[in-house]
């Protein structure tokens, strides 16, 4: 659990960084594409990991959220085929391959075009009826479509011509056959991979990119914190404090007018907040998380998928867990009875009047 201790040195380098964050408050009125943060240390620092000659390393929703389409496998072998060249491409150039396997069935019936005789629709049937299997070998963890080591990545994997491709190691030839139909050959100018592109992980939510981004300064602020909401497993949480820091003031300059703080300075008091109320809710046993950005830090609660969930008798209502947590930490509702609206008090630190839902700002895999 988080502490006071711990957080001080964080907030002592914001307080002794004001023109990096100062830079950042100007920079909020410049719209800035996500990027995930690189690590510092080169990547040739450290042994390679050995590599499972039979993982697939597949593609999972938390992977990306874009990534790069080197090739696809299509029939028999792609499965081997799709492995061999992800593990190449870990092993040989430390790039972080998955795989993605798709089936798609040509086996059953189809409505064709226009009516039968007797008024009902026609039926076709592929011509040749089988199942087929796809594998898509893809590199990533980009954090949008244009991060710039994303489309430094696209453009080395167009230049590779892995011998898993190229046929040299003598067990590809079905992408060989493939090859060759194409008209490329070992000796082309362009790698067997130079079609690749940047594409979104398929297996995250349709909504997925409409929820809020995460840009690189405010990843940096957030790096820090023991309990981000960046780190909320969830695709939602309740939002139970907001502090922008507008009703802080100079206590010194009271006397000459009550002169209000520099925003910085408020945004800064605002985190302190926002981290004392998250070390307070957490000892009281609620899972609470802190988000720092631009503009506010805001403390939410709790973990969902979901916000609403079928209850008894088919009806569609909330979470439970937002019922309970609205209930636990939303105003008094004995004295909403009586027609006042009064926040709680934790640590002495007033909560919003209204707890509401929100979606968990989404960062790129391993941020950190």
């Amino acid at each position: 659990m988080a502490s006071d201790r711990n957080f001080r040195p964080r907030l002592s380098s914001w307080t002794h960084g004001r023109a990096l964050f100062a830079f950042g408050l100007l920079a909020a009125l410049v719209p800035v594409s996500a990027q995930a943060q690189s690590g510092w240390l080169p990547t040739t620092w450290f042994t390679a990991e050995s590599i499972d000659p039979q993982a697939m390393f597949p593609l999972a929703e938390k992977d990306g959220p874009w990534l790069v389409m080197a090739t696809t496998f299509r029939g028999a072998g792609a499965r081997d085929d799709a492995r061999r060249l992800a593990q190449e491409l870990r092993r040989s150039h430390k790039l972080t391959a998955y795989t993605h396997e798709k089936a798609f069935d040509y086996t059953g019936e189809e409505q064709g075009l226009g009516l039968n005789p007797d008024g009902t629709p026609k039926k076709m049937r592929y011509a040749k009826a089988e199942e087929v299997i796809e594998v898509a070998v893809l590199v990533g963890d980009f954090a949008s479509f244009d991060d710039p080591r994303g489309q430094k990545v696209l453009a080395t994997i167009k230049s590779l011509h892995p011998a898993a491709l190229t046929g040299e190691s003598g067990k590809s030839q079905s992408f060989a056959d493939f090859r060759k139909m194409i008209g490329l050959d070992r000796k082309a100018a362009k790698g067997p991979m130079h079609m690749a592109f940047v594409t979104p992980n398929p297996l995250l939510p349709e909504d997925y990119f409409t929820r809020q981004q995460t840009d690189e300064f405010v990843l940096k602020m957030n790096a820090d914190v023991t309990h981000s909401l960046l780190d909320c497993p969830g695709r939602y949480s309740v939002r139970v404090a907001t502090f922008t820091g507008s009703g802080t003031f100079d206590q010194k300059a009271i006397s000459s007018g009550g002169k209000e703080l520099p925003l910085e300075s408020r945004l800064i008091a605002a985190a302190e907040q926002a981290h004392t109320l998250t070390v307070a809710l957490r000892k009281q046993g609620w899972q609470a998380w802190e988000y720092h950005d631009r503009e506010s830090s805001i403390v939410c609660v709790g973990s969902l998928d979901q916000v609403r969930l079928q209850q008894a008798g088919g009806i569609v209502g909330p979470h439970p867990e937002i019922a309970r947590i609205v209930a636990g930490l939303g105003p008094d509702p004995a004295k909403l009875a009586m027609g006042q609206i009064m926040p709680r008090q934790i640590a002495g630190i007033l909560l919003d009047v209204q707890p509401r839902p929100i979606d968990v700002p989404r960062a790129p895999a391993n941020w950190r």
